[in-house]
């Protein structure tokens, strides 16, 4: 896998939303996309994963893409698609990233299942930084003691110790995208990084993100089908 960076912004807070549970992670990181000034700086490319383009109004987007908020130093990698048996080549890349940046600390979205039907999702945290995790303490967060982490965040887990990394997981009550619980967690940034964001549309707004991301993954999921339906084809043809 390969990381192609057109800027190198110095000491930014990277922020990863992977299509995990609830889709959280990626609702989260288009909302803030979209609320904030952001431009694409680079993405990460890999052979094994299927050329889709993602048409988004005057944008083209990829699957993997990495993009930046110069007014907050922030850095987005937003992924629109799952990218399954690539999880470890990612973490490193953006744990590569980080390195090049020198950045400040990596912030990972999930969503975390809960059998609960409340209204509002709880957020839990895990970090590797003591002060950091006490802040998000102090905001109202929970500290996650048990549970099996998977994907991406799992493997940056597992090998980002030597980078400043907080895992932030918001209670999710459907493996549907879950608008609501990306809004808590998008609540939660809000305290923690100051972006100022108006809370009170944020449901609404959130939802509207639902809809577009539900086309966006829907888009991606039928490419990568008929990708794998193409190779089949051809390994029968040729078989």
């Amino acid at each position: 896998m390969d990381l192609i960076l057109n800027k190198k912004p110095k000491r930014p807070t990277i922020i990863e939303g992977f299509p995990g549970v609830g889709f959280v992670g990626t609702i989260a990181t288009e909302f803030m996309l979209n609320h904030l000034n952001t431009k694409s700086i680079g993405y990460l490319y890999d052979p094994a994963v299927p050329p889709i383009a993602i048409i988004h109004g005057k944008e083209t987007r990829r699957l993997l893409e990495i993009f930046h908020a110069p007014k907050e130093n922030l850095v987005f990698i937003h992924a629109i698609s799952g990218i399954s048996g690539l999880e470890w080549e990612v973490a490193t890349e953006i744990i590569e990233l980080a390195k090049i940046l020198n950045a400040k600390e990596i912030i990972s979205l999930e969503g975390v299942t809960s059998p609960d039907e409340a209204e509002t999702s709880r957020i839990f945290i895990r970090s590797n930084d003591f002060k950091t995790e006490k802040e998000f303490l102090k905001l109202g967060a929970e500290k996650l003691k048990e549970g099996a982490v998977t994907g991406v965040t799992g493997a940056l887990m597992l090998s980002g110790d030597h980078v400043n990394s907080t895992f932030l997981f918001a209670e999710t009550h459907s493996r549907m995208p879950d608008s609501r619980a990306s809004a808590e967690i998008i609540r939660m940034l809000d305290l923690y990084l100051n972006l100022k964001i108006d809370p009170k549309p944020l449901v609404k707004q959130a939802e509207e993100f639902e809809n577009k991301i539900k086309e966006m993954i829907k888009l991606g999921v039928e490419s990568q089908q008929s990708h794998k339906k193409d190779d089949l084809q051809k390994i029968n043809y040729l078989g």
